[in-house]
């Protein structure tokens, strides 16, 4: 008799954040996690954010475990992020979910981080083939998945990017403009916070087809410094941002007949750009949605989720051949 694989844990550690799961057949059970937060004025030290979710590894694995109610060897599949991330980050989730699959003699699965958001909201959202804006740190994409052929295959490659930042993601233009202006902490949702006291000034806006850039928009942010205020740069900075996404979004609608939107990512907790996303797919017919602020953050439910997904669908790895991917694309995913 085959062995019915209903319960994964997944971990979750692409960039500053240590997160682990456990789904069992869609229901997520727990969804633990806890973030690196480097000093005032420093970005991700890779080596200093590697070693925090070595450290934390083994307190977040009992909280995910306490909340699920369930111990190890209730586990049927283990799952990690293999990719696209930091490399030393990436090596704590490989190594933790080797070793615990290995332990138990349980079967383990890679999993795509940019997969992982997609998949789960999807499944939380009940979508079923909807335009996926994919808003992160670094990653800032228009996806669609691809349709089966006439004849029930799936067509290559299995997710098309339409559009996506010809320079820096969207997360990373927030944070990077917080360093530069001292803005502490220097986060997105500290610029999203002084954003809502701000008053809107002219920032460069560069859209080109369904692709869009913002190291010009950066650039012009910080050399406003000390010539507006805080507020009004964090303000227009976010507007001019959102729009270009806006723009290329529905421009994606249209041209794929897309009846659903989703946004996911770590941005997708902003609730200015996610109204102003709502507008746009109203105004063409399409239904909206986002999935619930702790599923848009990196977390490690959203790599379980994925994982048992994609076992019962008869994906299956060897340890031996699973290792870290840096780069590993969204299109890239079979």
């Amino acid at each position: 008799m085959v062995a019915v694989t209903e319960i994964c844990l997944g971990i979750e550690s692409t960039a500053h954040t240590l997160g682990i799961g456990i789904v069992e057949n869609g229901k997520i059970l727990s969804n633990a996690r806890d973030m690196y937060r480097s000093p005032a004025g420093e970005g991700i030290i890779p080596r200093k954010a590697a070693d925090h979710h070595a450290d934390v590894f083994d307190s977040v694995l009992q909280q995910s475990l306490q909340q699920a109610g369930v111990s190890l060897r209730d586990i049927d599949l283990f799952a990690f992020s293999r990719g696209p991330g930091i490399g030393q980050c990436l090596r704590v989730s490989c190594t933790g979910a080797k070793f615990l699959a290995g332990k138990y003699d349980k079967p383990i699965l890679g999993v795509n981080h940019c997969h992982a958001h997609l998949e789960v909201s999807r499944g939380l959202l009940g979508f079923t083939d909807p335009l996926y804006v994919y808003v992160s740190g670094a990653n800032t994409q228009l996806i669609t998945e691809n349709k089966k052929s006439e004849k029930g295959q799936l067509s290559t490659p299995r997710f098309l990017v339409l559009g996506e930042t010809l320079d820096m993601g969207l997360g990373n233009l927030f944070d990077v403009f917080a360093r530069e202006a001292k803005i502490h902490p220097a986060h997105g949702g500290e610029v999203a916070r002084l954003a809502e006291k701000g008053k809107y000034f002219p920032l460069p806006y560069t859209v080109k087809g369904m692709n869009f850039a913002f190291a010009g928009l950066l650039t012009s942010a910080v050399r406003a410094v000390g010539k507006h205020s805080n507020e009004d740069i964090c303000h227009s900075l976010m507007e001019t941002s959102f729009a270009e996404l806006c723009e290329a979004a529905e421009r994606a609608l249209c041209l794929f007949s897309k009846k659903e939107v989703t946004v996911c990512g770590g941005v997708a907790q902003n609730k200015r750009f996610c109204e102003m996303l709502d507008e746009v797919c109203k105004g063409q017919g399409a239904k909206f949605g986002v999935a619930a602020p702790e599923f848009n953050a990196d977390n490690g439910a959203m790599i379980a989720y994925t994982a048992l997904s994609e076992w019962k669908k008869g994906k299956r790895e060897k340890m031996d051949d699973l290792k870290p991917d840096g780069y590993w694309r969204i299109d890239q995913v079979n």
